[in-house]
């Protein structure tokens, strides 16, 4: 159905038509908040949030991207989870990694052992590398690099200018980079720079 005709029968006080909007962006909006947040439990929670506070804001809505609308809603929720938890910092056993073994979704029955270690070794590297970065930074690497989209969307998305987006981005990539490059004994050997 069309979004538009959604978000007008949404606004007339039709709760199955806004069920149907989020329907297509819960994924979406479980990913970037999971990135962001680095917990299963406390994205879930950002996302049912965001979709509460889009739900009770829809009036505000003037039109244009309302994907681009509601993922500020997503990001800005998990900004205010990401303070509380500067103010109440405690470590949860829940919050411990799961042991790679368990994570079979991410195993290619292709590659051999040894590929998929240095893989994994490669991606926890590259996560720490992102959860290290501040939180502007993040924010806009995980837009752009990891979910794709253009400065001008996540300029409309993070409500800041495109100089300022372009800026972060270039930054946050610095930083990834000068991360790797700091720890580069820990990335496999087909990572590691070439010592002449």
């Amino acid at each position: 159905m069309d979004q538009e005709l959604l978000i007008e029968r949404s606004l007339n006080g039709e709760l199955d038509a806004f069920n149907q909007l989020i329907l297509e962006y819960q994924n979406l909006a479980y990913s970037v908040a999971y990135r962001l947040l680095s917990n299963t439990e406390a994205a879930a929670d950002a996302v049912q949030d965001s979709f509460i506070k889009a739900y009770r804001a829809l009036e505000s809505f003037r039109g244009g991207s309302f994907k681009s609308w509601l993922m500020r809603i997503v990001t800005n929720t998990c900004y205010d989870e990401l303070r509380a938890q500067k103010r109440r910092r405690t470590d949860s056993l829940d919050d411990f990694p799961v042991e790679e073994e368990f994570v079979t979704q991410l195993i290619d029955s292709r590659e051999s052992p040894d590929q998929f270690v240095e893989r994994q070794e490669l991606s926890g590297l590259i996560e720490a590398a992102i959860q290290s970065l501040p939180e502007e930074q993040r924010t806009v690497l995980i837009l752009c690099d990891v979910h794709g989209y253009a400065y001008e969307e996540i300029a409309e998305m993070t409500d800041v200018a495109m100089g300022t987006v372009k800026s972060r981005i270039s930054r946050a990539r610095g930083r990834v980079r000068d991360y790797l490059t700091a720890r580069s004994e820990l990335l496999p050997a087909a990572f590691r720079p070439k010592i002449e």
